[in-house]
């Protein structure tokens, strides 16, 4: 059994699906080296660096079916080297001397870093991917709830009135933002490298660019402008996007965690008979979704920051924070496949309670009002005056606890200029969403149509 939670039988779930884990567990760490190296022999052999074959020895040897991974433990425990024991193993399962020529020319850092490239490239398939779902439920989210009735928050406290579906399109926007970055940033961030020891070419000759070249066309990746063995910021830019990804999450799960409180209770998780939110106290239906995507959220923002330490590497290349990446980003990327699926989960069935919504727009009793109220005062007399009487007067009706239409029309000052229909005008929250039902229908239709342009990754 695992002890990492990550991989644990019991709890596995919560933090990671089996499809990411796929990508990171050694089999496929060492399926896509494999993949570098055979698309490196092929290179070679078209240029003459090694004979033909050879190279289809190494096409039919090089394949994780026929590798012993007990052996391959014990010898990179053996060795401390962790590309060796398998470039033995290849050898010593080829005929004749055509093993000789597996890894011609490259060193351990180039078939490593292109290998954890590629193995990043198919991750980011099911990112973009899930990240497509999350927008297009928040999308029938929003539309769904365009027009349904809110109170507004700022500092915690009840603000203005909007509708849900306008706090929804704010969301919306932000994950699109992601999924912008995430396509933006694979010219930066899918590019290999075959440049050997301290990246100039040197066992290659003139014909390694060209090697290098053909290699990367093959794997589908980004030839590099310049070996990248000492420059780790790809890896960094990765950490940090995958945090911001999660942080968006996170603070959508937040609110929606705040909105589901006892004493708010204006939406809440799908809940079905059989969930069980204490062993000791029955009635409770806890947020566990959104608790859950909160702390994968923590977590992953945290190895952003510990990703961002590869950077320092000192000369042309050394390994004291490899084992950094490899951690980090393997386990973000995991972690962040959890949080996604859990965010599915958590928009298709969020269960939106409009009587309360509405309810918790008169719980300041016409306060949430004052705003227009000063305005429509501020006409009359001005608007740093009409605050003045306002804010009197709304102060006076929250110490007291009375209604404000009440309060504004018991006050002189105020209750000159307006009748008490007038008032009943000013304080309905249904007249005081501003834009909000025209942003959403823009937000969807910009939303849309950005989609159209959306390619798998």
């Amino acid at each position: 059994m695992s002890s990492r939670l990550i991989d644990s039988k019991l709890f596995g779930a919560r933090y990671g699906t089996d499809e990411m884990r796929r990508i990171f567990d050694d089999g496929n760490r060492v399926r896509q080296w494999l993949k570098v190296e055979i698309a490196l022999a092929r290179a070679e052999a078209k240029y003459g660096l090694i004979p033909s074959q050879a190279l289809e020895e190494i096409e039919k040897i090089a394949v994780v079916k026929n590798l012993n991974f007990e052996s391959l433990r014990d010898g990179i425990h053996e060795m401390t080297q962790v590309l060796m024991p398998l470039i033995k193993m290849i050898k010593n399962l080829c005929n004749g001397d055509s093993g000789e020529y597996f890894h011609w020319g490259v060193t351990t850092q180039d078939i490593l870093d292109t290998g954890f490239i590629l193995q990043i490239k198919e991750a980011l398939e099911i990112v973009f991917r899930d990240l497509l779902e999350t927008e297009e439920k928040l999308l029938e989210l929003a539309r769904h709830h365009r027009d349904t009735l809110m109170v507004g928050r700022t500092h915690g406290q009840h603000a203005l009135p909007l509708t849900f579906g306008f706090k929804v399109s704010v969301w919306v926007r932000e994950v699109r933002r992601n999924i912008e970055r995430l396509k933006e940033c694979r010219s930066r961030l899918l590019v290999g490298q075959l440049a050997g020891g301290v990246g100039t070419f040197a066992s290659f000759g003139e014909k390694g660019p060209e090697i290098q070249s053909l290699v990367m066309k093959e794997l589908g990746l980004q030839v590099p402008d310049i070996c990248w063995h000492s420059s780790r910021d790809r890896i960094g830019e990765l950490g940090c996007l995958l945090a911001l990804i999660a942080n968006t999450f996170g603070k959508i799960a937040n609110e929606l965690y705040l909105l589901q409180k006892t004493d708010v209770m204006e939406v809440e998780e799908r809940f079905t008979y059989g969930k069980i939110g204490s062993s000791t106290m029955p009635h409770k239906r806890n947020p566990r979704l959104c608790e859950g995507i909160i702390s994968l959220a923590k977590l992953i923002q945290g190895s952003a920051l510990t990703t961002l330490e590869s950077m320092w590497i000192d000369h042309e290349r050394d390994a004291k924070f490899m084992g950094i990446e490899w951690v980090t980003v393997s386990e973000s990327l995991i972690m962040l496949s959890g949080l996604l699926n859990q965010a599915k989960d958590l928009f298709e069935g969020l269960q939106v309670n409009e009587e309360k919504m509405l309810a918790n727009t008169g719980i300041l009793k016409g306060l949430i009002l004052s705003e227009r109220v000063m305005l429509a005062l501020g006409k009359k007399i001005g608007r740093q005056s009409a605050h003045e009487i306002v804010y009197r007067i709304s102060m006076e009706a929250f110490e007291k606890g009375i209604d404000f239409k009440k309060a504004l029309l018991e006050d002189k000052e105020f209750s000159r200029y307006f009748e008490e229909s007038e008032v009943d005008e000013m304080l309905d929250p249904r007249k005081y969403v501003g834009l909000s039902g025209q942003i959403v229908d823009e937000v969807l239709a910009m939303t849309k149509e950005e989609r159209k342009a959306d390619q798998v990754l």
